[in-house]
């Protein structure tokens, strides 16, 4: 076991002694974050950007009622007379800990991990770890869906950012996409040493920015980035808002956007989409193919109702198709995220020169049908995505040789013609689900359930665009009462 591994494992189990004291998951790695900061900066020499007398030393020092007095004012001077990054890590923080036993605790279980060994392996590595066990205990927080690890590598792998490309994530979360495309530059690139002083400067203080909507989430990403030595401009905000509207256009995206509806139905505040909707992913989609620069690369994890939706579902896809070379769909495995029933496929697409025509045929890779249900009893690996992988080749624009595998296969190629036959619906699917024809293998009853709901959720939103249409906004919401979905929102 790494010393890293180690660490993390230990920094884990205190979560027993603090559920205790009534701290959830998502609370424990945020109250984690402000003791660990305070930590690492002593361990690499950058407190100078602590406030003195409020730093690490100041707090091991101290005891009981003490020590908690001092942790509360702490929190409070640090997040309002320090430096930038830091007040952004503790602006408004608040401890969630009720007794100072269970501080002391912490503070001295903290204090003792080999420190020494942990720097050697890299103190990025170690937060990326708790971040990770975190997503895996719950993977859901804050209202968020957490990308697994694995699929985040592939779709770095695939889509090859390079040095001195702008790489953006306009839903940060903690910072996962932006730290692995991090590191696959530096993988490549000798650790940033066969780059010119000039390169490694824009590579630490440009090449990575986004948004993250949620302060809880956007504190884990400021540290997760900092420990990597990235200050890119990571904003607390909200994309589908004038926020997202200054965000500079970018070489690459990765990205997995939140899935539902804006709250109370409303529409993006944005003045610059063609499409006004309420579904987010629909608005995100918008924001990704129009934020690229011309040649610019894409992937981004969307739901299925992303690839059927008609009305202005289709009206998007059709825009994404002009503006864009679609060149790859991944139908992703069921039981990746926490919403049961929610499936989600990935989308790479590159931006065209030109507004009209970029995209000639798509190729999708159903890595969904007659595939385990992941979870903890069959966790998702890297290794499950090797033959899509090799499918998909080594251009990260598609550009590779492929071949249709044909109907007993499960990489698939459709002209732009056939998928205007079908509406532009991109929700295809041709191998036979063997799950059907025996019962062995039939999902767990909640996720045939959540199945279920998810269906009559689409159905009853087809219908009530269908009413209004035909009767009015009035004859809609009596459609919605009626068949008793009108709270699935």
């Amino acid at each position: 076991m790494s010393a890293t591994t180690d660490i993390v494992q230990k920094l884990w189990n205190l979560c027993h002694i603090l559920r205790d004291d009534g701290i959830t998951y998502l609370a424990y790695v945020t109250e984690l974050t402000y003791l660990l900061f305070l930590k690492m900066a002593q361990e690499t020499g950058t407190e100078t950007q602590i406030p003195e007398g409020y730093r690490w030393g100041d707090l091991v020092t101290r005891d009981g009622i003490e020590q908690m007095n001092f942790y509360r004012a702490a929190l409070l001077e640090l997040g309002t007379n320090s430096s930038l990054r830091v007040q952004a890590i503790f602006v408004n923080a608040q401890t969630a800990l009720k007794k100072p036993q269970i501080l002391t605790k912490l503070v001295k279980s903290i204090d003792e991990l080999d420190w020494y060994s942990a720097k050697e392996e890299g103190l990025g590595d170690l937060y990326e770890g708790l971040l990770e066990r975190n997503a895996s205990e719950k993977k859901s927080g804050a209202g968020q869906y957490f990308t697994p690890r694995p699929l985040i590598d592939c779709m770095v792998e695939l889509i090859k950012p390079q040095a001195g490309e702008l790489v953006q994530d306009p839903a940060a979360g903690t910072g996962g996409f932006l730290i692995a495309s991090d590191r696959y530059i530096r993988k490549y690139t000798s650790d940033l040493f066969d780059l010119s002083e000039a390169e490694q400067s824009f590579h630490r203080h440009q090449a990575f920015y986004g948004i993250e909507l949620v302060q809880d989430a956007h504190r884990l990403l400021l540290m997760n980035m900092l420990l990597h030595g990235i200050e890119g401009a990571v904003e607390l905000g909200d994309t589908l808002s004038s926020d997202g509207q200054q965000l500079p256009k970018a070489n690459v995206i990765l990205t997995n956007p939140p899935f539902g509806t804006k709250k109370g139905g409303g529409l993006p505040t944005r003045d610059d989409f063609t499409y006004p909707t309420s579904n987010k992913q629909l608005a995100f989609l918008q924001h990704i193919y129009r934020g690229l620069l011309p040649g610019g690369r894409a992937a981004v994890v969307l739901p299925d109702n992303v690839l059927f939706e008609d009305g202005v579902g289709r009206s998007i896809r059709a825009d994404l198709m002009d503006k864009c070379n679609l060149h790859t769909i991944l139908r992703l495995p069921t039981g990746i995220f926490y919403a049961q029933g929610v499936k989600t496929n990935v989308l790479f697409f590159q931006r065209g020169t030109t507004d009209k025509g970029n995209t000639k045929q798509v190729w999708f890779y159903d890595m969904r049908t007659n595939m385990p249900s992941f979870g903890k009893r069959i966790p998702l690996t890297r290794q499950h995505f090797s033959e899509f992988e090799q499918c998909y080749g080594d251009d990260p624009n598609g550009n590779s040789p492929r071949v249709d595998q044909e109907e007993d296969g499960r990489f698939r190629c459709f002209t732009r013609e056939q998928i205007t036959k079908r509406n532009d619906n991109l929700d295809i699917s041709w191998l036979r689900d063997e799950s059907l024809q025996s019962g062995d293998n039939l999902p767990e009853p909640e996720v045939i359930a959540a199945e279920i709901m998810e269906k009559l959720r689409i159905a009853t939103k087809e219908m009530e665009s269908l009413m209004i249409l035909l009767e009015g906004e009035e004859a809609a919401e009596a459609v919605s009462t009626s068949v008793g979905l009108s709270t699935l929102e």
